[in-house]
């Protein structure tokens, strides 16, 4: 049995007959008579009892089994509706699941009262921080673990769309007393004798390896994670290491003149963060709202 007997049987005995039925089923009644003839054979049971009341109508009444199937159909086709607009809302609304990750640690800050934000303009929408992908979010978007990965190393990779959301500059980060305090900016040899201090491996998420010292084949002396900002910040101060972060990220933890930011390069060290998804999702309009609000939240 499919969906349109159900909607056949459905629609017959609420406007109890076939001539009312014919709007509604789109339906010649002859097309409506062979539909049902053809049912009730392959069911091997009748449907309806017609009749003819005291006017001379048709009267159509359903049979015990008629009715579980008008039950059924009544309750299949009403689930089916619900999906159906679910799936609009999905695609066209703002109802749905957003798991949401940044490779950039110091995006994390920000997040919470940037969500806190959403779910009150959005309280139809659930969104989640997948911790767990952030060393390889595309990857983990393409599995489908993810649905937004913020990044800023985009891939040529035709199954996924990146949308701009913001530029920033990082900076090297030093204490007031450290040599490199004097330089108006940092070459990729400088390096060579310093302890860098980052957030977490793997070094191809982090910037200042990726796209300054890996392209000019340099290496620090040393290479240290630190997981906590303000920890690695308190390092730099007693000149135990140099870290690279961006302005913005500095903001919450610097307030003193102890330490010294420094360009990275003669023209500086700029990042471009993109939103990626999935290409195959780029038509949900929750998604591309959630991008577009947070795109706005970095030009505040």
């Amino acid at each position: 049995m499919e969906t349109r007997h159900l909607r056949l049987i459905k629609i017959l005995a609420e406007e109890g007959g076939i001539t009312k039925s014919l709007d509604k089923l789109f339906l010649t009644q002859s097309a409506v008579s062979h539909q049902l003839k053809d049912l009730e054979e392959r069911l091997g049971t009748k449907i309806f009892i017609r009749s003819k009341n005291h006017r001379g109508k048709d009267q159509w009444k359903l049979t015990e089994e008629g009715e579980v199937l008008y039950q059924t159909a009544v309750k299949v086709l009403d689930e089916i509706d619900k999906a159906m607009t679910n799936i609009q809302e999905l695609k066209y609304g703002h109802q749905g699941t957003i798991r949401l990750i940044t490779e950039c640690y110091t995006v994390y800050h920000w997040l919470p009262s940037f969500i806190r934000k959403m779910n009150v303009l959005y309280p139809k929408l659930d969104i989640k921080i997948n911790m767990e992908a952030t060393h390889k979010p595309l990857p983990k978007l393409l599995e489908n673990e993810l649905d937004i990965a913020i990044t800023a190393n985009p891939t040529d990779d035709k199954r996924l769309k990146f949308l701009d959301l913001f530029r920033d500059e990082v900076f090297a980060v030093v204490s007031s007393s450290h040599d490199w305090a004097a330089k108006k900016y940092v070459e990729p040899e400088d390096f060579a004798d310093e302890k860098l201090l980052i957030h977490s491996y793997p070094l191809e998420s982090v910037s200042v390896y990726e796209h300054f010292l890996k392209p000019a084949a340099q290496t620090p002396r040393e290479i240290t994670a630190v997981p906590l900002t303000e920890a690695t910040l308190e390092l730099v101060k007693a000149q135990m290491g140099v870290t690279c972060m961006p302005m913005w990220a500095l903001k919450p933890f610097v307030a003193s003149d102890e330490l010294k930011l420094i360009k990275i390069g003669k023209k500086g060290l700029i990042r471009t963060h993109f939103a990626a998804i999935r290409y195959a999702d780029k038509s949900k309009k929750y998604l591309i709202d959630f991008i577009q609000n947070l795109k706005e939240e970095f030009l505040q």
